[in-house]
């Protein structure tokens, strides 16, 4: 299928980045890093090991399989909803079944960390039987960019909320890109008893042999998109889009072309200077829905084979010319505009504009493994 076609492509990019050691993501700084959360996991009372809902496998943390002992272990699938809500309820299923305890979180959801800091307070008091009033300390590992900081600062606000404490909150840095936390540090999430969580590194593996992990993770926005180029991630992110029902979704929810012009015709009438305010600022809803509709409009209107990988390409290409004008992008600005609109686009993916698209599904066979994990193509 040439939605696999297009993963290999960027897999085999990511393994060239991954080779060029000067350049690439495992720099001594992640490396040192790495060795430092190793030599900790045997302190703490818990490990949660984050993980992107919408990659659950290929997030995995690279480095957990050294660790000599993890003497608590919760997998936290952020980004819920980012991903596709039925399929993450499967995976919480599947890990289940692997004995393993799965907790999906939003991590900007009030409701969601209030659940997920009910879990931690519970499963220490298990762990600290005969001994209530002793401190805990949790450990949160990851890959880069999975959304531990901002889950840490919203358990940080919360478990302070709630306990009534009074003084400054502390805050972790939150960055869209990866590797922008560089220590580790410690928040306290809960009194009576006091609980405290180690914010850590991202950490990636020195080398990703699989072309098909190493796709997600550049796609997710693991790993710096100018390592690998963000007009080939766009290609990806248009074959993944292209082979879905995610369309499908946007034409039940307005973006019907019959429906397109008259909300088009109504957002004209807003205020001229509201539109103009922030005309390059493409989270904007109007330009959003330009976006849906003119990718809507460039699948509707292709009469060649999506199983081609010619005709995919040719598709590709007519929809990323499209998205100049729906991006206010200039047509003639040459590749810095079609890096552009490549940008652009990304964005509106990894902040859930697009769809909830989750790349990885449970083996249909548990006794298969995690190794029958395919891109659903």
């Amino acid at each position: 299928m040439p939605a696999a076609v297009f993963s290999r492509r960027v897999g085999n990019l990511v393994k060239d980045a991954g080779r060029r050691r000067e350049t690439g993501w495992f720099t001594p700084h992640m490396e040192a890093a790495s060795r430092a959360i190793l030599d900790r996991i045997p302190l703490v009372d818990c490990v949660i090991e984050v993980r992107d809902a919408r990659i659950p496998v290929s997030s995995a943390y690279p480095q957990i399989r050294h660790a000599s002992t993890v003497s608590k272990r919760l997998i936290v699938l952020n980004k819920m909803d980012l991903s596709d809500h039925q399929q993450t309820q499967e995976w919480v299923k599947y890990f289940e079944e692997q004995q393993l305890q799965c907790c999906p979180v939003n991590s900007h959801n009030k409701e969601c960390i209030k659940k997920l800091l009910q879990l931690l307070r519970a499963q220490m008091r298990e762990l600290k039987v005969g001994f209530p009033d002793s401190t805990s300390t949790i450990m949160l590992i990851g890959i880069p960019n999975i959304g531990k900081s901002a889950l840490i600062n919203s358990l940080h606000q919360i478990g302070r909320v709630s306990a009534l404490e009074k003084g400054k909150l502390k805050h972790a840095i939150v960055s869209s890109l990866p590797g922008e936390t560089k220590d580790i540090s410690s928040f306290k999430i809960a009194s009576h008893p006091n609980i405290y969580i180690l914010d850590t590194p991202g950490i990636l593996a020195p080398e990703i042999p699989d072309s098909e992990t190493g796709s997600k993770l550049a796609i997710t926005g693991a790993i710096k998109d100018h390592l690998i180029g963000e007009y080939e991630l766009a290609q990806y992110l248009l074959a993944i889009f292209n082979t879905s029902d995610a369309y499908k979704v946007w034409d039940t929810k307005g973006t019907k072309l019959s429906n397109y012009q008259n909300e088009k015709n109504s957002e004209e009438q807003e205020p001229e200077s509201r539109r103009k305010q922030f005309p390059s600022d493409h989270t904007q809803d109007f330009i959003v829905k330009d976006v849906r509709h003119t990718l809507v409009q460039q699948i509707s209107s292709f009469n060649g084979d999506l199983a081609s990988e010619d005709d995919m390409v040719g598709l590709i290409e007519a929809q990323l010319r499209a998205l100049h004008e729906a991006f206010r992008v200039p047509v003639d600005s040459g590749k810095e505009g079609l890096n552009r609109v490549a940008t652009k686009l990304l964005n509106l993916y990894r902040t859930g504009r697009l769809g909830h698209l989750t790349l990885e599904s449970p083996p249909r066979d548990c006794c298969n493994g995690m190794n029958s994990i395919k891109l659903d193509d």
